[in-house]
């Protein structure tokens, strides 16, 4: 499981699908040592063959997982940078109708699991000398829309936690970079926020052209990642052209 010393190296949560696997598979072919987080070891068998990943069963909220992880990362050769991209959303409910499950599991998913990784690795960050945190938000953390209240909570505070995290971490030469997505059409986002239900999925994306793919939020993470050290781009909201704000999405047919 030793990687190589010389490279750079990379931890990416929620990488079983979605951006976080394209976000493996991209920084592996840029030449990147990564090792892929994700809840369900079947899930990360097709990132396993990939040369350059180290595939690791984790679940993020559970701080006992999150310590041994560490120690996995640690006596494997460590990273310089972390990816904190698992999160999601469920249920499209108002805030009348909503249920407090649904909400905590969006809090402890995206706020939860990623103050968990975050504190857990930030020693080995600081002790790099140049460490990164890439927080993975969304627009959401930003623009509230009817029908997203609970999920706009919890986007709303990671993006406050990375913000503050930003300030805190300056001064040990951490940078902290977010990126914040709008419309993205992956295997499983929409299906998980809509129960299963493929109908309901399907028409978050109908009409839309062309909405962002996983592999293009991967490619700006990527860039973000490899830029000098000294360059932070701090925020980056990236949305498709179709969709020119959270409330105005272009839909043809």
């Amino acid at each position: 499981m030793n990687i190589e010393s010389s490279s750079r190296r990379a931890l990416v949560t929620g990488a079983s699908s979605g951006i976080g696997a394209a976000t493996a598979l991209r920084l592996t072919s840029e030449g990147w040592q990564v090792f892929a987080v994700a809840r369900r070891a079947e899930k990360l068998e097709h990132l396993a063959e990939q040369e350059g990943i180290v595939p690791v069963v984790c679940d993020v909220t559970d701080a006992g997982q999150v310590a041994s992880l560490l120690e996995t990362v640690t006596e494997a050769g460590g990273i310089d940078t972390l990816i904190n991209n698992a999160g999601g959303a469920l249920g499209v409910d108002s805030v009348a109708q909503s249920s407090a499950e649904d909400w905590r599991w969006m809090y402890e998913v995206n706020v939860l699991g990623t103050l968990n990784v975050t504190q857990a690795f930030l020693p080995m960050l600081r002790a790099h000398g140049e460490g990164t945190v890439l927080n993975l938000t969304s627009t959401a953390g930003t623009v509230a829309y009817e029908g997203g209240a609970g999920y706009n909570a919890a986007k709303f505070g990671q993006h406050s936690l990375t913000s503050v995290l930003r300030l805190e971490e300056a001064e040990h030469n951490i940078r902290v970079i977010e990126v914040q997505p709008g419309m993205v059409r992956t295997d499983e986002f929409a299906a998980k926020r809509m129960r299963g239900d493929a109908a309901a999925a399907e028409k978050v994306y109908a009409g839309v052209e062309k909405p962002l793919v996983a592999e293009d939020v991967a490619e700006i993470i990527t860039h973000a990642v490899t830029v000098p050290h000294h360059v932070n781009l701090d925020q980056i909201v990236v949305r498709p052209v179709a969709q020119a704000a959270q409330h105005k999405v272009i839909r043809k047919g």
